[in-house]
Order: C-alpha cells, then structure tokens, then sequence
C-alpha cells in the first residue's frame, strides 16, 4: 500500500538529516516539495535523484489531487522549505486528505526550529505553547499578544526580519520585562541566540537579519521566581 511520508529536513545545516531519510527520499516515487530550488541542494548534496514537484501555499489546491492520485499506486515524500511539513509549512491539507482516503502517513522526525528554539532558550521546556507566525497585521498581531498576557507556560513564536523589531517593542508594551530568547539563524552559520529582557532584545536587534523564532517567558515562570524570591526574603538568606 502507497504510503505518504511527511520528512524533516535541515533547517539550516545540510549535516542535519538522518539516516532514515535519505533512504527514503531516494526511495520514493516523487517528493513534494515547498521549495524546489531549497530541496535541489539537499538532494544534490546526497546524490539523491528522486523526481521532485512544487507543492506550497500558492498552488497546494492546484496540486492536491495531483498527488492524491499518485498516492493511489505510489509513495511520496513530502518536504518543506526547512523543518517538519504541515507545522506553519503547507501540508495540512494534503495530510488531512490522505488520511481521509486511508492512505497511510508516516513521519520522518528530524530538525524542527521550534523544538531547537526551547531546547536553547533557558526558559521552562516542561511545558510550551506555539502560536507559528505572528499576524502580519498590527491590530491582530496586538490582539494575539494581548491573549497571551496571563499564558503561564512558555510561548513560541516565529517572525520574519522585517517585522522582528516593530513585534519586540510590541511584546515589551504588552508583557513588560519579561525573559526572551530570541534565536536568529538557527543551526546557520550566522546563528545567534540572545538571551536577556525583552527591552534589551529590541536594543539589541536594531538591524535585524535573517529568520526569526522567539521564545518568551510565561507568567508560570515569573510566579516561581517570586515565590523564591518571597521564600529567601523570610528566611533571611
């Protein structure tokens, strides 16, 4: 039976790719791609020869059907422009009918940005909440940050360099002070995670370059630090 296979990919680092997915990328019939020319230099560097097909968020209803009847008789590989398909990537929709056909769907783990973002931001990693892109409009950006005011548990969040600024100044309005790690270029050669304030981030940040994911502090980090803080002011220590 034809199976569709949702494959990590580097997020940066060529060298970021497992073993199980290479063979499975040069085993399957054709790989859906976000970005052909993004995945032509994965696939030359491993000498892969699979026949590839555009599949992103402009031509995802064009091209749906088009690989639902591959999937019919044979295996695709689907991949985004750099992580996991379907997490702020197109895919959903492409899953979602699979499945609903009986096609099988496996997934190939691997790098994820959001996963490396937590891993590294020395915030609380128990427990996280994603919300992908922010809105690129400021009401609704605002109006989503503003949700996200009493959200106890870590928040992650991803933005592109040209808004990166005007969001930061936004989060320090809505959440004040509060701890972030913003990592920038993960796992590239110009890779940087800065860790400090959210005002010390915008300071820092005045020429932003490159992809952005931010992870903030929630206010179940802010309230132990208290409650420390409270415990050694009784005790004296």
């Amino acid at each position: 039976m034809p199976v569709l296979y949702i494959v990590a990919t580097p997020i940066g680092n060529l060298e970021d790719i497992s073993l199980r997915a290479l063979r499975v990328l040069k085993e399957v019939h054709l790989i859906a791609a976000e970005d052909t020319r993004t995945a032509r230099k994965l696939l030359n560097r491993y000498d892969i020869k699979t026949r590839l097909t555009s599949y992103f968020e402009h031509n995802k209803k064009t091209k749906l059907q088009f690989l639902l009847d591959t999937l019919e008789t044979d295996d695709i590989a689907l991949i985004s422009e750099a992580g996991t398909p379907g997490i702020s990537d197109p895919g959903y929709e492409l899953i979602k009918e699979a499945i609903a056909k009986n096609i099988e769907v496996v997934a190939v783990p691997g790098s994820s940005a959001v996963i490396t973002a937590v891993a590294v931001s020395g915030l609380p990693t128990d427990q996280f909440v994603y919300v992908g892109f922010l809105p690129r409009k400021k009401s609704e950006r605002k109006l989503l940050l503003r949700s996200l005011v009493t959200e106890p548990r870590t928040i992650v969040c991803f933005e592109s360099p040209y808004r990166v600024l005007q969001s930061l100044n936004e989060m320090q309005d809505i959440f004040g002070e509060r701890k972030i790690a913003v990592c920038r270029e993960l796992t590239k050669m110009h890779e940087e995670v800065f860790r400090d304030t959210i005002g010390h981030a915008v300071e820092h940040f005045k020429r932003p370059r490159g992809e952005f994911t931010l992870v903030i502090e929630g206010t179940g980090s802010i309230k132990k630090s208290l409650r420390r803080a409270t415990k050694k002011t009784i005790s004296g220590d």
